[in-house]
């Protein structure tokens, strides 16, 4: 049983990695269900619905749309065990996976502890990161941090396994909490879903993928594009959508650029596949990747990576190699080290491309599987 707080068909981090897994276990011959909010406020029967080409069993539970949030919406807190309790009179799991505490996974880690079930926990959230969809003053955000943490440790504090993404996310999270032994797991994904095209660029073209929000500093890379050589002729597509799109395509005008950076919005896999395998390079200026399997979608599809040097984003991205990374927010040193990608030979943009593919192999999805099935048996993972 995966019980997570955003699945399809949002478009996170956390919903695809829920949803490879959910599929890749379904593919394995487990049975697979799924607990997710629901798209509306009502009470749905549970329905099998066909998630990266598998049919699972998933239960959409009662949920409000979050008014500062463009997409979230929420189980009410104080109805997540009682939910929990419900579907677990009908269904007993071997294992129930949470894939966050904040409230769907806390009532069935609650209730799955108190019926003797095996839970493990993925943990894809910072409470640094919940602060930009609230309207806190900032006395209370520290607070809230703070709280948050440690509401955290109550929650994977049932877990017998607990799993981050990154060994740097691990980190962040025994720094933060009483918990040990966090195990870096790599969301994983399949690199033969994506195309590289490994022939010599005729345009010069960024791309760009993620949720279009403000913890993701996409303004860092619009000011970088008016620090180019115009020589260059770059041009940034921006493959997502978000609450900051009015205020960054405001800027694009404010800054000349608006001829030179599209924003596509929400798109297919195949669009968005396509734009990368297109594009020259792919850039994120994000300060707060757990892992970004954005950029592992970058890399499958043998694209030069450059990316802040910020949280989990230095494990991709290795400096010199299939890119390089730079000071957050400093928009002078990516236009920097966007010049040094696209005016490279052409053996070295080359080496760059087979690089980032040979990089991303450590990442396919069949170890992150291998890796849960033993997890969720009470084995000791593979290194």
């Amino acid at each position: 049983m995966i019980a997570c707080d955003t699945f399809s068909p949002d478009v996170n981090g956390a919903a695809r990695f829920a949803e490879r897994l959910a599929a890749g276990l379904v593919e394995r011959g487990h049975s697979v269900y799924v607990i997710a909010p629901g798209q509306q406020w009502k009470r749905t029967a549970p329905s099998v619905e066909t998630i990266e080409g598998q049919p699972m069993t998933v239960y959409r539970l009662p949920a409000l749309r979050w008014l500062p949030h463009d997409w979230l919406r929420f189980v009410l807190p104080w109805r997540s065990r009682h939910y929990a309790r419900k579907i677990l009179k009908h269904v007993t799991p071997d294992v129930i996976h949470i894939q966050s505490h904040i409230i769907i996974g806390r009532g069935f880690a609650a209730e799955g502890e108190r019926k003797g079930i095996r839970i493990v926990a993925t943990n894809h959230v910072m409470p640094e990161n919940v602060l930009d969809f609230t309207l806190l003053p900032e006395r209370a955000k520290r607070l809230f941090v703070r709280w948050g943490w440690h509401d955290a440790d109550s929650v994977i504090s049932k877990a017998s396994a607990v799993t981050t993404p990154t060994r740097r996310a691990a980190d962040f999270l025994e720094r933060n909490t009483t918990r040990r032994g966090v195990l870096p797991v790599s969301c994983g994904l399949r690199a033969a879903d994506y195309n590289s095209d490994l022939t010599p660029r005729t345009e010069n073209r960024l791309v760009f993928v993620g949720r279009v929000t403000l913890e993701k500093e996409i303004d860092v890379i619009i000011r970088a594009l008016t620090k180019l050589d115009p020589a260059l002729n770059v041009s940034f597509t921006i493959v997502g959508d978000g609450d900051q799109r009015k205020q960054l395509e405001k800027l694009t005008r404010d800054l000349g650029v608006a001829d030179r950076v599209t924003f596509t919005g929400r798109v297919s896999d195949e669009v968005l596949r396509a734009h990368l395998t297109g594009a020259s390079a792919f850039v994120i200026a994000s300060i707060a990747e757990l892992q970004s399997i954005a950029t592992m979608e970058a890399m499958a599809s043998g694209l030069p990576i450059l990316a802040a040097d910020a949280m989990a984003l230095p494990h991709l991205v290795h400096h010199g190699e299939n890119g390089y990374l730079f000071q957050p927010g400093n928009d002078r040193e990516l236009a920097a080290r966007i010049t040094q990608v696209l005016t490279a030979s052409p053996e070295e943009y080359l080496a760059m491309q087979q690089s980032s593919l040979e990089a991303v192999k450590v990442h396919d999805l069949d170890r992150t599987l291998d890796t849960f099935e033993a997890l969720y048996r009470g084995e000791t993972p593979a290194e």
